[in-house]
Order: structure tokens, then sequence, then C-alpha cells
């Protein structure tokens, strides 16, 4: 009985340490810089010498509701009323939204782009997957009501965890008048679940268990609430979901799942032969018509 004891101390032991482990790796990852991200998006070629080119913006701080600044550029084009927010991806920052920016800004949309907390210059001491970045987009959404006016039409934009985040936040926040989700996880259960199998052929239970201990202590949520797929039949707005049909990162079958939940307006797009946020690089001529197409049908 005092092996057995042993060993049962010791296998409790190894799974805290490997729960809390994998609940630093996702709430406190390694963040890409300005500067690097620049760097990528030049080598992509979707910026030019002059990071900006012609076109004229402000550099805005928005305080979120949570106690730190969230750090954003805002392109205005003059006497619309209608703006974009665009949502980066996890790890990354403000600078991998710019590519999405002038499909917009062509069809006469404002533009906000900004850094999730704990990425970029934004504050914040941990990443929350969605789960409080849906709050600050709602903190966003408020900013450009107040700058643009209380009536004005605000759509989002989302790639990865940034579609993740807005379809949480069209959930809750009525004000949204359309959502591009593109390559969202379902939920965060689902998508570490999938990363342990891939990764490091490990099974979801216990492992997940004891990482989610970690993460309620740490964020004061659990799993089962960075849910869009939970949600997703409280959006009220039209939504379009984008994902690579080749996403080696989060299997296109998470879009599937969450256009199947949806109610009302919906339209989904698998863009051929693409990778994970990769479907605006794979055919950015096909990627802009089908969102012009949206915004048609919208009559947006």
């Amino acid at each position: 009985m005092f092996i057995v004891g042993i060993i049962v101390l010791i296998a409790f032991i190894v799974l805290m340490y490997v729960g809390h482990y994998f609940a630093n790796l996702s709430l406190n990852p390694s963040v890409t810089g300005h500067e690097k991200a620049i760097e990528i998006e030049r080598e992509n070629g979707y910026l030019g010498q002059d990071v900006y080119g012609n076109r004229s913006y402000e550099t805005v701080s928005i305080s979120s509701q949570y106690n730190y600044d969230l750090h954003g550029l805002w392109f205005p084009k003059q006497g619309s009323e209608k703006t974009v927010i665009i949502c980066h991806g996890y790890t990354y920052n403000l600078y991998g939204s710019l590519k999405y920016m002038d499909m917009f800004i062509n069809r006469g949309y404002n533009v906000l782009v900004y850094d999730h907390r704990y990425h970029g210059k934004s504050g914040g001491h941990v990443c929350s997957m969605g789960y409080y970045e849906k709050d600050d987009l709602e903190t966003c959404v408020s900013w450009v009501k107040n700058r643009v006016g209380q009536e004005s039409i605000i759509g989002t934009h989302g790639e990865s965890m940034g579609a993740a985040t807005v379809l949480m936040h069209a959930a809750k926040d009525k004000r949204i008048d359309f959502v591009v989700a593109d390559c969202p996880f379902e939920s965060i259960y689902e998508q570490f679940k999938f990363r342990l199998k891939v990764e490091y052929n490990l099974p979801p239970v216990p492992i997940l268990n004891f990482s989610n201990l970690f993460t309620k202590f740490k964020l004061n949520a659990k799993y089962k609430n960075i849910s869009p797929l939970a949600v997703v039949d409280q959006i009220e707005c039209p939504v379009f979901f984008i994902h690579g049909d080749s996403d080696a990162y989060i299997p296109y079958q998470h879009s599937q799942h969450l256009f199947d939940q949806k109610k009302g307006y919906k339209k989904l797009y698998f863009a051929k032969g693409a990778d994970h946020a990769e479907s605006f690089k794979t055919n950015a001529s096909k990627y802009t018509q089908e969102v012009y197409e949206f915004l048609e049908e919208i009559s947006m």
C-alpha cells in the first residue's frame, strides 16, 4: 500500500507539473514584437518600405475596463459612417491585420486595428484566448461609436484567436452589424485537445483537467467559458465564416460546426489549399471577392 501511495503521489505531482506547464504555455506565450511583424509582413508582400503607404492614420490608446491600455491605429475614411475593427491572431499583433485593411477602405470603411491584451504594445499580464479580449473589443466598439456616431455601422473581422474573439463578442454586443471570422476555433478545449494529439501525441484527459485548474486560477475562467460554439447561436447579425481547407493548426471542421450552429444569415467559404490564417495569402483576389459578395448580400 505504501508503494502504491508513493506511485499515486508521484503521478499526481507529474500531472500538476504538466498541467501548470501547458497552462502557462497558453496564457503567457512568446509573442511577436512590432518590428519583427513588420519584417514578416514585408516579406509576405503586404507592407512596403513605408508601412502605412499614403494612408492617413492616428495612433490611439483605448482604456480597457481591466485597467490597461490598448494600443491601436485608426485609419479614417473621410465622411464615412461605416467602420471595421480588425482583430489579429494569437501571439501576433496589429501589423498582421493591415493586409485586410484596403479591402474595407476601398469600400468606404474606416478601419481600427489594435493589439490584443498581452500582445504588441497593449497592456495586460496574460492572454485569455478571447475570453477577456471580447470585452476589450466591446470597449473598442464604444470608442468607435463615440468617434464616428452612435448610429454608425460597425463590422468586425478576426483571424484565428481574433476570429474566436469577434464571435464571442458579437454574441454579447448587439451593436455589431456583421462579422467576418477567419479560421476560428470552436472551443479552446477542442483546440487544445487537437494540439496535444498533433504536437505531443498525448490524450486530453487528465492533462487538460489539470491545466484547466491553473487556467481557472489565473483567469477566473474555465475552458468551457472560452467557446464560440457555446454562444454562436446568440449572434443576431450576419456572419461570414472563412477557413482554409488545408488548415493544419485549427481544422476547418471548427468553422463548419460554428456555421451549422449559427442562426439567421450566415455564409461559409473554404479557401482551397490554404493553411492556417493563409486564405488571403493563398488567393487574395478570391478572398476579397467573397467578402465583397457577403457585404453586398447584407446591404453593407
